[in-house]
C-alpha cells in the first residue's frame, strides 16, 4: 500500500512572540510564513488567541489576504472566535483549548463532556466553508465523540509523547506512541483524516511521522526555535527530511 506523502504545516506563532516583546512590527511573521512555503511547508499555522499574546487579528487578515496555502485558523471555540473565522474564511479552523494562564495549549479539547458547546460552533464553521479540526487527546472514543460530532479532520496531541522523549523514559515513549497508532488507526478507520502536534522536534518527529494514517504535522515552537542557529529555511528542510526518512 502506497502511504500518502505527509503535508507539514508551519506554526509561526512564535514569530509574533518575539516581535510582540519588544513591540513594534519586527520581525513580521507574515514574511516568515512566505518563508515557510519557500522552504516547503505545505500550510501555515497560526493561533489567535484570546489575550492576542502574540499573533494578532491584523495578522491573520494579512495572512489570508497574501498566502497561496490552506490557512489553519487555530482558535478557541469561543462566540468571538468563530465570527473572526467566518469573516476571515480560512481553510481550515482548528479548536483549542484555551486557558489565560497556560504558556502552551496543555492538552486536548474535551469533546466528550464539550459537546453540546462545541456542536453548534462546529456547524457554524462547516455552514460558512471552513473545513474544522479538533485537537485532542489520542484516543478511540475521542475519534468516536469527533465523528458524531460532524468534524472531518483530528489533530492527535503529542505533547506526552515529547515529554516522555525528552525525559528518556523509553517505557512512557512507547506507551504514548501505542496510544497515537491506535488513536490514528481508529479514527481513520471512521473517516476522519488525522493530524499531530505539539512539541515534535527533528529528534522526535519520527516515530509520528511513521503513523501511516496520519496526513499532517502542525509543528511551530521547535522550527523557531532551530531557526535561532540555522535559519527558518533551513529548519523546515530539516524537519521535512527528518518526516520523510520516517515516511519512506
Amino acid at each position: 500500500m502506497t502511504v500518502p506523502q505527509l503535508r507539514l504545516g508551519v506554526n509561526i506563532d512564535h514569530v509574533a512572540t518575539v516581535r510582540n516583546a519588544r513591540g513594534g512590527a519586527y520581525p513580521d511573521p507574515v514574511r516568515a510564513a512566505h518563508l515557510a512555503v519557500e522552504a516547503g511547508a505545505d500550510g501555515i499555522t497560526a493561533h489567535l488567541r484570546e489575550d492576542r499574546r502574540h499573533i494578532r487579528d491584523a495578522d491573520i487578515a494579512a495572512l489570508k489576504a497574501s498566502l497561496a496555502v490552506p490557512l489553519n485558523f487555530e482558535m478557541a471555540a469561543t462566540d468571538e472566535m468563530v465570527a473572526l473565522a467566518v469573516a476571515t474564511r480560512p481553510h481550515a479552523a482548528c479548536l483549542v483549548p484555551e486557558k489565560r494562564e497556560e504558556r502552551t495549549t496543555e492538552g486536548g479539547l474535551d469533546i466528550i463532556g464539550g459537546r453540546d458547546h462545541l456542536a453548534p460552533r462546529i456547524r457554524t464553521l462547516a455552514e460558512a466553508g471552513i473545513r474544522v479540526s479538533l485537537f485532542v487527546e489520542p484516543e478511540p472514543e475521542v475519534m468516536e465523540a469527533a465523528h458524531a460530532l460532524g468534524a472531518p479532520v483530528v489533530e492527535l496531541h503529542t505533547g506526552s509523547y515529547c515529554e516522555a522523549a525528552i525525559a528518556g523514559d523509553q517505557a512512557a515513549v512507547e506507551r504514548e506512541l501505542a496510544r497515537i497508532r491506535r488513536a490514528a488507526a481508529h479514527g481513520a478507520g471512521l473517516g476522519l483524516e488525522i493530524h499531530a502536534g505539539h512539541g515534535l522536534t527533528t529528534d522526535s518527529v519520527g516515530p509520528v511521522a511513521a503513523v501511516r494514517e496520519i496526513r499532517e504535522l502542525n509543528i511551530g515552537h521547535a522550527l523557531i526555535a532551530d531557526a535561532i542557529f540555522v535559519g527558518l529555511a533551513q529548519a523546515i528542510r530539516d524537519m521535512r527530511a527528518a518526516m520523510d526518512r520516517a515516511r519512506g
